[in-house]
């Protein structure tokens, strides 16, 4: 049976794997086109889809959407099963704060620093640059300690329901305690800490961990 629903991204990717995460949380059946974005031949078809020419973008029948918070929010509207935003305004406002902290300032240093030179680059035969690490794990202390905050105050990130700011910090959690640094940071941050040991076991991260190449 073929699938009104297409991702089309990149498996290594984080921002593949969020989507990813929304859509299995909401339960909806879906087909993978892998693209490497990286690839000296992007196919002209994908560009179309995303005159950018990063990924994910999400297919559902002629209805094509890039942009991943994009895509997470038309996940969750355009589907049943459960709700991914809450519907106070205080709650609604921490999601969206989540997810904007974790795209301005978390993913350079948790992903392409920490994640990136610690374990991705070993596990395709390049060398790690020292000088990354430490900097992605400097600026990653202040990312943790406002989403230790965020999780104190008990809106989001506190285990209870799973929305669209868990699907969005999740995968770049995972990627960055991967790192023995990262994970030795996060545990200086025992509220966030304790979400995330309990994120870390829903069967949406485990379905969608990408594992590493050679793996």
């Amino acid at each position: 049976m073929e699938h009104q629903v297409i991702l089309r991204g990149y498996r290594y990717s984080v921002y593949n794997r969020i989507a990813r995460v929304a859509l299995h949380e909401k339960r909806v059946a879906y087909e993978i086109e892998e693209i490497d974005p990286f690839a000296a031949h992007v196919p002209e078809d994908y560009v179309r889809r995303h005159p950018f020419g990063r990924v994910p973008v999400l297919s559902n029948r002629a209805f094509d959407l890039f942009e991943t918070s994009a895509i997470t929010r038309y996940v969750n509207a355009a589907f049943e099963g459960p709700a991914l935003l809450p519907t106070d305004a205080q709650s609604l406002a921490r999601v969206a704060q989540v997810v904007s902290v974790v795209d301005s300032y978390g993913y350079l240093p948790m992903v392409r620093q920490v994640f990136a030179h610690r374990v991705f680059r070993p596990a395709v035969g390049e060398v790690a640059d020292e000088a990354e690490v430490t900097a992605g794990l400097d600026a990653s202390h202040t990312v943790l300690a406002a989403l230790e905050g965020i999780a104190k105050e008990g809106h989001v990130l506190v285990g209870q329901n799973f929305t669209l700011a868990e699907c969005h910090l999740a995968p770049m959690i995972d990627y960055f305690v991967q790192a023995p640094e990262g994970a030795e940071a996060l545990k200086a941050y025992p509220q966030l800490a304790g979400w995330w040991a309990g994120a870390s076991q829903r069967k949406s991260l485990r379905m969608t961990a990408p594992g590493l190449p050679g793996e």
